[in-house]
């Protein structure tokens, strides 16, 4: 996420001292006053000059005050500018990697264990919420499909994919079809489809069967129709995730209210919300920061959500991340986020060439 050109970008004063602000924030909760930043910036500044930065600053949309005198908190925007320009990432120590790269070693023989254990060691590290997907199937090409139709109105379906890998699934139709209307349909998907990634045969074979619907009898168009759905589950199992230390976000003030946490927990337990926010990440470049109303979820207005993709050879596998206030340590949490990701990756790809 980067940072909108269109927003002012403060004099290299006002970026010092909102850095100041923000770390101070971050580190105690509480809003900032001018006497506490005159004497954490480090700068022979009077209060009454930084009272007048500080407004300079919040007409930019950068910090506000949350009550009449008493002191600025940074707003989303300036988390922004923050993470963008301003932060300076502190990468784990060796001692904190290698415990990552023990933990993930322990589990590399087990894919499920994995996640769950990187989950785990996501919300410890960060005291936050950790949240891994499970690694998605590898890309499944369509070499060939063949139709062969059974008794009771049902159609066995065999395909070949990758590499001469067999799948049998039975379908049930509305009515029985000829050995004649099954080869004409497995030879329309074979002549088009043939060699192509069977979730773009999935999302597009339905458009293509709109447009030649006039030109197709209706015989073959519907055992296509039937056909495209049975290729759901052949392209890969229900997107699903791990999630651990949910209730760490109970530790933060601006969080803790019931009915936030309420919701929070009801977009935790319905997995779509986190699902569609980690898969906007999933072809991502590096790690991905979504501050408050950036994430697109109203529930996630007073949160910030850290993502990183990990790989298996070239494909894109998976993401995990953190969730968690507004108000974390960006600095420490994004790269544990980005260094997770690579060793993870790591242990897959060292699991898969075994």
């Amino acid at each position: 996420m980067s940072d909108d050109a269109s927003n002012p970008i403060p004099n290299d004063r006002g970026q010092h001292l909102l850095r100041v602000l923000i770390q101070r924030y971050i580190r105690d909760g509480q809003p900032v006053g001018s006497r506490t930043l005159s004497k954490d910036a480090g700068l022979d500044l009077s209060p009454a000059t930084i009272r007048n930065v500080m407004s300079d600053l919040e007409q930019m949309g950068l910090v506000s005050a949350p009550h009449t005198s008493a002191g600025r908190i940074p707003t989303p925007q300036g988390y922004r500018l923050f993470v963008d320009s301003l932060v300076r990432y502190r990468q784990p120590g060796d001692g904190d990697i290698r415990r990552i790269q023990a933990q993930i070693r322990g589990e590399s023989d087990n894919p499920d264990s994995l996640v769950g254990a990187v989950s785990s060691m996501l919300s410890e590290f960060t005291s936050m919420a950790g949240v891994v997907t499970v690694p998605r199937a590898p890309q499944v090409t369509l070499r060939q499909i063949e139709f062969l139709p059974l008794s009771e109105n049902r159609v066995l379906v065999i395909m070949v994919v990758n590499d001469q890998e067999v799948q049998n699934r039975v379908l049930h139709t509305d009515r029985a079809y000829t050995s004649s209307e099954l080869q004409q349909a497995q030879n329309y998907i074979n002549e088009h489809y043939g060699g192509t990634d069977l979730e773009n045969v999935r999302s597009s074979l339905l458009q293509d069967l709109d447009s030649t619907r006039d030109s197709m009898n209706q015989a073959m168009h519907d055992i296509i129709a039937v056909a495209q759905s049975a290729m759901d589950g052949a392209v890969e199992p229900d997107s699903n995730y791990v999630v651990a230390g949910e209730t760490n976000l109970m530790d933060f003030a601006e969080l803790s209210d019931v009915d936030t946490l309420r919701r929070l927990f009801d977009a935790f337990s319905r997995k779509r919300v986190i699902l569609d926010l980690l898969d906007r990440s999933i072809n991502a470049d590096g790690v991905q920061i979504f501050i408050g109303e950036e994430s697109g979820y109203r529930i996630f207005d007073d949160c910030s959500v850290i993502t990183a993709p990990y790989h298996v050879d070239d494909d894109t596998v998976g993401v995990l991340g953190v969730i968690g206030p507004t108000r974390m340590a960006y600095d420490r949490v994004v790269p544990i986020v980005d260094v997770t990701a690579r060793l993870l990756e790591s242990a897959l790809n060292q699991h898969n060439q075994s």
